[in-house]
């Protein structure tokens, strides 16, 4: 029987948690399962929702996608950036500064960001930001598979019930009509994954999403 660990009640108040997404659907994909079990079950007080790319249809389609997971949240806070989707690297610095911006007015207790490996070098930069910038915190790093073949081996992973599983199904196809004509943006896929890392987390459902951790302490 695998043991699972449940975090600590908040000290005061509730967690904080932010979530990091490079582009629009990007946090919908990785982990709006996850976000909202947390919702649901722990006392979250504050959420801070970032998406840092978007021309004007996807910063659209990015506050619905925030909205069908976030709710009616009183503690959450959409930010939507607008650096170049694809060029994340070839122009860190106006990026490496809106994170600075961003530590000095959040105070996460827990972080989700892109995966380490992600082949995509927009994804591995917010990756690599969110260790620089917020560098005494619990981070997990979600997946977002795609033609690139980069999916790993996660360590942590979320049990999700079928509700919450086609809720966040049923929003991925009603908020990103932009990435509908991609061969691996589909219903079938998106199941699929959910249904492979629950058979490997032993989930009851037989669905999970999975995450990466490089550091917990207990």
């Amino acid at each position: 029987m695998i043991l699972p660990l449940a975090p600590r009640p908040p000290e005061r108040g509730g967690y904080e948690v932010l979530c990091l997404g490079a582009h629009s659907d990007d946090l919908e994909i990785g982990c709006a399962g996850t976000m909202l079990r947390l919702l649901r079950e722990l006392p979250v007080e504050r959420v801070n929702w970032v998406v840092l790319s978007g021309d004007p249809d996807r910063a659209r389609e990015a506050r619905r996608g925030a909205r069908r997971v976030l709710g009616r949240h009183p503690g959450a806070t959409v930010r939507q950036a607008t650096f170049r989707d694809g060029f994340f690297p070839h122009d860190p610095a106006p990026i490496k500064e809106y994170f600075e911006e961003l530590k000095r007015e959040v105070r996460p207790d827990l972080i989700f960001t892109h995966y380490r490996h992600d082949r995509h070098q927009d994804h591995r930069l917010v990756s690599e930001l969110t260790y620089n910038t917020f560098r005494d915190h619990l981070i997990f790093e979600y997946e977002i598979m795609k033609i690139d073949g980069d999916l790993g081996n996660p360590n942590v992973y979320v049990p999700l019930d079928r509700a919450t599983v086609d809720r966040k199904v049923r929003l991925l196809a009603d908020c990103f009509g932009t990435q509908r004509d991609k061969r691996w943006f589909s219903e079938d896929a998106f199941r699929a994954l959910l249904r492979i890392r629950g058979i490997e987390a032993g989930s009851p459902s037989g669905y999970a999403e999975a995450l990466y951790a490089r550091k917990i302490v207990i």
